[in-house]
């Protein structure tokens, strides 16, 4: 990992995954801001319906890829709809309360980096239809045009974010649909029309062409079981993953992802409210397990792994939300004080 990714992208930080609870972006960028001091993000509100979601959000990202809804999603159009309008003024809207939250906080400026989180390529090629109502993923020049206008428009995103701002970027793919891209099972547009899997270097492609494109670091998350190859393969920074869901089979890739010199966001603290709170020791411990496991030395927690709920937090009560932010700060932080302390279980 180069020094001016270090410089922006480092071990022992609580961050954010993407979504939160409500309408309000204001109370929602003012929360996060003041909770994640090492790497707040921007977030997103799904509850506002049409275009504030993944999908939504990632579409109105796009250069000369005019979009809309039907009953069964996105879908590319002649010309903008108004569904496509929503989406940017959603998002603009959440830009504006970023910077007064920003600027409220006594502008954290130079060296406080922001997260941006986006549907990835593969996930939008997957999720978003053509006009004739196949997924853009069953045509290579639709699926090419995507990726190249993805890349476009979030390497503007992130300028606008960082002049706004006055902060350094990090970025965030979400692959939530990678897995089912390469294994083929996403369904058709009828029962005798089936989706063909993705060749993995295919699908490398499509995520580095917008990774590379990118000044700013990149972490590719996916809350699903991910394709842990591919996203090592790729030219990202980091990969976030949910723990939970990490098998035994996958031990390997993590640890061939750290000896690649990549960072980890490990989802450790759960997305919405479990029936007996843990504590936060109870959940940093998975993590040091993780590590012991791989033969690391403790002190990878604070050099190399980052901290984050498990998932989106859209699903959650504002009280949970809130305190699966805390709960995740006071993990990245005793990884950063105290790791060797720490109890493996």
């Amino acid at each position: 990992m180069s020094a001016a990714v270090e410089a922006v992208l480092r071990g022992g930080v609580a961050t954010g995954v993407g979504s939160w609870p409500g309408t309000d972006p204001r109370e929602a960028a003012a929360t996060v801001v003041g909770e994640l001091p090492g790497l707040a993000h921007l977030v997103e509100l799904p509850e506002r319906g049409v275009g504030a979601d993944l999908l939504g959000r990632g579409c109105a990202l796009l250069v000369d890829l005019p979009f809309d809804t039907t009953p069964r999603g996105y879908r590319f159009a002649a010309r903008p709809g108004g569904v496509a309008r929503h989406a940017r003024d959603l998002l603009r809207a959440d830009l504006d309360a970023l910077e007064e939250a920003w600027e409220r906080a006594g502008s954290p400026g130079i060296g406080r980096p922001v997260k941006l989180q986006v549907a990835g390529p593969l996930t939008l090629a997957a999720e978003v239809e053509l006009v004739n109502g196949h997924r853009v993923l069953t045509d290579p020049g639709a699926r090419r045009d995507l990726a190249e206008s993805l890349a476009e428009g979030l390497a503007r995103h992130a300028a606008e974010v960082a002049k706004r701002l006055n902060a350094p970027v990090v970025l965030q793919l979400d692959e939530p649909s990678a897995a089912a891209v390469l294994e083929g099972s996403l369904p058709g547009t009828s029962m005798l029309d089936s989706v063909r899997p993705l060749p993995e270097p295919e699908a490398l492609d499509l995520l580095d062409t917008v990774i590379r494109a990118q000044s700013a670091p990149v972490i590719v998350h996916s809350c699903a079981a991910p394709p842990l190859a591919l996203f090592r393969r790729s030219a990202a920074a980091a990969l976030a993953l949910d723990v939970a869901v990490l098998r035994t089979a996958d031990l390997d890739g993590i640890g061939e992802t750290l000896d690649a010199g990549k960072l980890l966001v490990l989802g450790l603290v759960p997305s919405t409210a479990p029936a007996g709170e843990p504590g936060w020791r109870e959940l940093a411990a998975r993590g040091v397990r993780l590590v012991d496991r791989l033969g690391f030395p403790r002190r990878t927690l604070a050099e190399r792994v980052l901290v984050s709920p498990a998932c989106g937090l859209a699903g959650a009560t504002p009280e949970w939300a809130r305190r699966a932010l805390d709960l995740t700060a006071d993990i990245a932080r005793a990884y950063t004080e105290e790791p060797e302390t720490l109890e493996a279980e």
